[in-house]
This record gives structure tokens, sequence and C-alpha cells, in this order.
């Protein structure tokens, strides 16, 4: 442990990451190596919730592992893992059972969501929170970088730690917000966040005819039907991607381009494939040596459990002894 103070977040195992991941969440954590100790667990036992194919799983975390060490995120400087590999957190699930009210998990507006999609709702939909609240609790995390969507659960989690604390103690931390920079990254349809079952982003270490192919297909600005109607690039989904990936200085030319009609929607569309393709160019060299080497990008996965597992355990202790679960 150093004197930084530390960040936790985590990632399902999605697979290959897509450019919502990064704008949305990766560039920052790569960007925060230098200021936090971070711990950053790609949450496959949060991941069991949803439909899945068991035989995949595996191959879904290698992916994600992949992307994140592809992206500039380092297990030297930071700890990466994945959740399963440190049993602490579903222990200290369990016990966070004791504290948190039924009702404030039937509040949450994600169980609301998911709930509904179901005729017979899994437990694991209502405490998925309680074992998000042990995943930041673990590691006494000072701060958690949170989209809009996720403010929720982390309220929930200082109300947790609150209960916890006022039953046996003060010791766990309450964790802060950190908001994200980028904002909420719409998708390439204009109509939704970024995701990959929506199939409206672009996958990080796609080749660059896959992201020509994604972005032509991306929603402009509904009142430019001609080439000559001038846009509005206030309204125009693909500049603000522009904004996130394209150099800053061409920024005023798109605008003034697309306002005058000096530049059509499939020009505006190539620029910002690519502006995408120029950014992604690094990660693809990464990931290509990376999977070359399977056997390294797992062992990285392990030992960055092993560097969790450490910290894990001696919360695990002052928990259970607090909770008078240690012999006196």
């Amino acid at each position: 442990m150093t004197d930084k103070k530390i960040i936790f977040s985590g990632v399902q195992p999605s697979g290959e990451a897509h450019l919502g991941n990064y704008l949305g969440a990766f560039r920052q954590w790569v960007d925060l190596q230098d200021d936090y100790e971070g711990f950053y667990c790609i949450v496959d036992e949060h991941a069991v919730m949803g439909e899945y194919e068991p035989t995949d799983l595996q191959h879904r975390i290698f992916d994600m592992a992949v992307s994140l060490y592809a992206v500039g995120l380092d297990p030297e400087r930071s700890v990466i893992f994945v959740q399963s590999h440190v049993s602490e957190h579903t222990e200290l699930a369990w016990l966070f059972n004791a504290v948190t009210p039924v009702g404030a998990l039937e509040r949450m507006t994600q169980y609301k969501d998911k709930s509904a999609r179901y005729e017979s709702v899994p437990s694991g939909i209502l405490n998925y929170p309680i074992l998000q609240a042990a995943d930041i609790l673990l590691y006494h995390a000072d701060v958690v970088p949170v989209g809009e969507d996720q403010q929720q659960h982390l309220e929930l989690t200082r109300e947790i730690a609150r209960k916890w604390n006022a039953r046996f103690g003060d010791y766990l931390k309450e964790p802060e917000a950190l908001i994200g920079t980028g904002g909420r990254i719409m998708g390439l349809d204009g109509k939704a966040k970024m995701s990959k079952s929506l199939g409206n982003t672009v996958g990080i270490l796609a080749e660059p005819d896959e992201v020509w192919a994604q972005v032509r297909t991306a929603v402009t600005d509904p009142q430019r039907v001609k080439l000559t109607d001038p846009g509005r690039p206030e309204v125009c989904n693909v500049f603000s991607l522009h904004k996130l990936v394209t150099d800053a200085a061409k920024i005023p030319d798109i605008d003034h381009q697309c306002r005058t009609a000096g530049r059509g929607c499939i020009d505006c569309k190539r620029i910002l494939a690519d502006s995408i393709i120029e950014l992604f160019r690094p990660f693809r060299e990464r990931a290509d040596v990376l999977r070359a080497d399977p056997a390294e990008v797992w062992a990285a996965l392990s030992r960055g459990a092993d560097q969790a597992r450490a910290v894990a355990a001696d919360t695990m202790r002052e928990v259970r002894s607090r909770m008078g679960m240690t012999p006196t």
C-alpha cells in the first residue's frame, strides 16, 4: 500500500472493449494511474446474473483483460484482477446482508428495470448492489469513478458502510464519487448509450475497414437532407463524437464546414472514422503482442489477484473480528 488515495472500479467481462468503454471509463483510468493507487476488477461474478454462455466466459474475461492492457492500464502501476479470483468479495457481500434493508434494494432503479424482464426474478438481481458495495469497500476506496447511471449504487454503498460502522465500529471508508469528464457517451444510432449488445459502437481493436463500416451508419442531423442544407453541429451526434476523438485543432473547421454546407455528412463521418482509427492504432498493436502470449495475460491477472487478495484478506480479518466471528 502507498500513501496515495485509492480508486476502485469494475468492468463486465463483455469481451473486447468498445469506444464507449474507452471514452467513458478507460481513458480516465489510464490518466489517473500516477495520481491514485488503482484497483480495477473484471466482475465475472456480477456477469453470471445475466444471460451468458458458460463456455464463453473465460474468452470474454481474456479479451477484456487484453483490452485493458492495450489501452494503457499498466499492471505494474495498477492492480488488475478477476473478481472471482478473490473470494473475499462474496464473503463480505454475504456479511453486508446483515445491515442492508430489502427496501433499499427494491428502490434501486436498475433493479426495477432488470426485474421487469423476468417472470421469476433471480435473487442475485436484487442483491447485486450488495456485492458491488463489497467490491468497493474491501479496498477502502477513497473514490469511485461513476456515470449518471451508477450514482444511486454508490450512494447505497455509502449507506451500507454507515450502517455497518454504526453497528460494529467505525472502520469502513465511505467512498466519494469521481464524476468522469466524458459524460454519457451516446451510440452511433444517436438513441441510446453506446453498447456492444445494441451494435451502436466500435470495438477498440477493430480493423480500419470495420471502423468505417460502423461509423458510416452513424446518425447525423435529421434536418440536413441535402448536401446543400446547412447543418447544426450542436445537435449532430457525429459532431459530439468528433469533440471526443478528433484533434481539437480540426474542430472549428468541421463546425464551420457543417454550418455552411461546405462539407457533407459522409465526409464528416470519414474524418471521424479516420480519427478513431488513429486513436485505436496503438491499442491494436499492443493487443497483437498480448494475444500472442496468452499465458502471460493470465499470469498478470493472477499477480493482480494476489495483490488484491492481500488487501482484501486484511479487511476481512478486521471485519470478522468486529462482527464477533474470531475467537477471543
